[in-house]
């Protein structure tokens, strides 16, 4: 499992490959918790090279959105593979955190 960083626009992209799972969850999140410290942008978690996510690696997800939502800071996951959004549908997660098919949709649902 891996996470880029980039921005595009005033946007904080964080770019994740691999899977994420009950062996690296704790770094997973780790690792999105220190891509978004001090960070007032808001955020788009792109999983379009995620393979595979399980309950623990939404758990981290949740937190960080957790984290940001205190911050009034925007938030939101994008071009997620059929079975990763299938995880989300199933656990519900499409209801808490807002999905889109892109990285342009996700940035353009911020607005200005």
């Amino acid at each position: 499992m891996k996470v880029e960083t980039l921005s595009q626009g005033n946007s904080l992209i964080l770019l994740t490959e691999g899977r994420v799972d009950g062996t690296n969850a704790v770094d997973f999140q780790n690792q999105l918790e220190n891509a978004i410290q001090g960070n007032d942008q808001p955020v788009v978690l792109d999983f379009e090279n995620l393979s595979y996510i399980s309950s623990a690696g939404l758990r981290a997800i949740l937190v960080v959105a957790k984290s940001l939502q205190r911050q009034n800071v925007n938030f939101a996951v994008c071009s997620l593979i059929d079975p990763v959004k299938e995880v989300f549908v199933i656990s519900g997660f499409d209801r808490i955190i807002p999905i889109h098919d892109s990285q342009d949709a996700a940035i353009g649902s911020f607005g200005s």
